[in-house]
């Protein structure tokens, strides 16, 4: 081969080698998104319209990759119970999904559910959710030690109360009452002496339409976006607390292999995610309840007294958990000590004060 040859050649590799390089740089990523609840809920209607749209508009605008998203929502890709495992086995590689289906998993993340009667703004909750996972590295760390996923964003729900198809005016009132709930909140019932069911908002206006269960701890936007208050009438703004115990998670193994650009616009939006998981659904609680009294449920809040009775009946619960979570090797007693103090420091005030000791 002669030397003009091997000119040719090398060059030839050269410009083949940087035009590979260029295309793979410019490679679409495709990422597979779900949650196992419908978009008629706020976090997962905040994915579809924020979320998803923001990352693949930044990506396009600020990198020179190209993000496409298949997203799969109420149950397309994966269950609510299912949505964990989804990400950690990689089936999917971003989940939303609430902890609350997690108890042998995540028993500690429901830690605001341990502390009912919290604050009812879900701006509120997620401050004093993000004060307890800044401080115990733990909350944070048990998804990409056990689970293969990376912690993106906690999501806050709105402040949670009673929705019934019967009246009722106070604890003794519920006694024996077949209620739903969902994992650590049916213990706010066991407390009242109601009668705690296990469900999920799919299986909600069903349940109540046939006498399984006859009400749900739900907050309003559920009453109205599921239709709830066709099968029950009667909505007691209880006060039991807005609770931050979903969280939006990626596969470790996916995200590893993203762009460190693609990686910093992902968490960007997801940052902002969290926030608006708050502000939305603080900006709808009023409109809801007024909804609600449009298509003619009786919307009344609990008096004072009856919301301390209920919650003098669960005051030594959070020291029983904490104790509980220690002795299974986790930081029971420091995180609810924690959330305890975020959410005096933030203004809260408890119809009863928990003692942890």
């Amino acid at each position: 081969m002669t030397l003009k040859t091997m000119l040719r050649v090398l060059a030839f590799t050269t410009v083949m080698a940087v035009t590979s390089t260029a295309v793979s740089a410019q490679e679409t990523i495709r990422l597979r998104i779900a949650s196992g609840h419908p978009a008629v809920n706020t976090y997962v209607n905040l994915m579809q319209t924020f979320f998803v749209p923001e990352v693949t508009k930044r990506v396009a605008e600020r990198t020179k990759h190209k993000v496409e998203f298949v997203e799969g929502y109420g149950g397309a890709m994966v269950k609510v119970a299912d949505t964990l495992e989804g990400v950690q086995s990689g089936i999917i590689d971003i989940g939303a999904y609430c902890f609350c289906f997690e108890p042998s998993n995540l028993p500690l993340h429901a830690f605001q559910v341990m502390l009912p009667f919290g604050t009812m703004d879900p701006t509120t909750s997620l401050k004093v959710a993000r004060a307890v996972y800044d401080k115990v590295p733990y909350m944070s760390k048990v998804f990409e030690d056990k689970f293969r996923q990376k912690l993106l964003a906690l999501i806050a729900d709105n402040g949670y109360n009673l929705g019934t198809n019967f009246e009722w005016n106070t604890v003794a009132d519920l006694k024996n009452q077949k209620i739903a709930g969902a994992g650590l909140n049916l213990k706010w019932l066991e407390f009242a002496g109601a009668t705690p069911v296990q469900s999920t908002l799919v299986e909600a206006y069903t349940s109540m339409q046939t006498g399984v269960y006859n009400g749900w701890i739900m907050f309003p936007s559920a009453w109205v976006n599921f239709k709830l208050y066709e099968v029950g009438k009667f909505y007691t703004e209880v006060g039991f607390g807005a609770i931050t115990w979903h969280g939006l998670t990626i596969n470790s193994n996916r995200w590893a292999k993203l762009p460190k650009d693609v990686q910093a616009i992902i968490q960007e939006v997801a940052t902002e995610y969290e926030a608006r998981t708050g502000t939305v659904n603080a900006e709808n609680y009023p409109k809801q309840i007024e909804e609600l009294k449009k298509f003619g449920v009786n919307v009344r809040k609990t008096p004072e007294s009856v919301v301390k009775d209920w919650a003098n009946s669960l005051a030594a619960w959070p020291a029983q958990k904490a104790k509980e979570l220690d002795a299974a090797g986790m930081p029971g007693t420091q995180v609810l000590e924690a959330t305890l103090k975020a959410a005096e420091d933030n203004g809260h005030k408890w119809p009863v004060r928990y003692n942890l000791k």
